[in-house]
């Protein structure tokens, strides 16, 4: 617990930056999406799409 009262008070108004991958530009420019954005673009072509493993 007081490891993380340090980085509270020693970030910037006592906010952490984002960690989900969506607000990650790296991960943005390689294509890369949260699980759940991608299960939900699978069922908009689909319902019952399974992809097949490679």
């Amino acid at each position: 617990m007081a490891f993380f009262l340090i980085k509270v008070l020693s970030s910037k108004n006592g906010t952490f930056s984002s960690q989900h991958i969506h607000d990650s530009e790296a991960m943005r420019e390689r294509g890369i999406h949260c699980v759940m954005d991608q299960d939900r673009e699978m069922r908009r072509k689909s319902r019952f799409a399974v992809k097949e493993k490679s």
